[in-house]
């Protein structure tokens, strides 16, 4: 299958899931963004959010994506129908062989199936309209949750291992790559 080609200024799409709208991160959402990543629980289950985290990092993690390459990145913004903005996922890194996918939750959602339903979505998205046979994943082996939501979704164990940086903490720790195959 070959990638499909994108108009740059054209891209913005949205899924719906059963209990969620996946959409484009907004400039408005900086607030909700900074009051869900300033919660150092949340912050200290990903490897990039910084703690503390202020409206300041929200507004600077917005604009980063006006230069997003719609080819290799993309951003979403998991909107509840009743809650609103409760986490993002986003797409990065190479076309081939290396996108891989990185999320975040606010910790009033956590254990309800969430983000398991979003990730499915965003790959059936990643595979139909952006032409990927493969996504890469590496979780922080103490997060069992994201474990979870990879599993569920259908990622593989690799076997390879690293050490991550986490920001949030200021230090490296274990981590294990997955992998999802279309």
């Amino acid at each position: 299958m070959r990638p499909v080609q994108f108009d740059p200024v054209r891209i913005d799409p949205v899924i719906d899931t059963p209990r969620l709208r996946l959409r484009a991160p907004r400039r408005s959402d900086a607030a909700r963004i900074a009051a869900l990543c300033s919660d150092f629980e949340v912050a200290r289950t990903t490897a990039r959010l910084p703690h503390p985290y202020g409206l300041e990092d929200a507004e600077a993690f917005l604009a980063s994506g006006d230069t997003l390459d719609p080819r290799r990145q993309a951003r979403f913004v998991l909107d509840h129908p009743a809650e609103g903005l409760v986490g993002m996922l986003s797409f990065f890194g190479e076309p081939a062989p290396a996108t891989e996918i990185g999320y975040w939750l606010g910790r009033p959602y956590w254990g309800a199936g969430l983000m398991t339903e979003a990730v499915k979505a965003a790959l059936a998205w990643a595979v139909r309209d952006w032409g990927r046979t493969h996504v890469r994943a590496w979780r922080l082996d103490e997060n069992q949750a994201s474990d979870a939501v990879l599993v569920k979704a259908g990622f593989l164990y690799t076997g390879e291992r690293r050490q991550t940086f986490v920001l949030s903490r200021g230090e490296a720790l274990p981590s294990t790559g997955m992998i999802w195959l279309a």
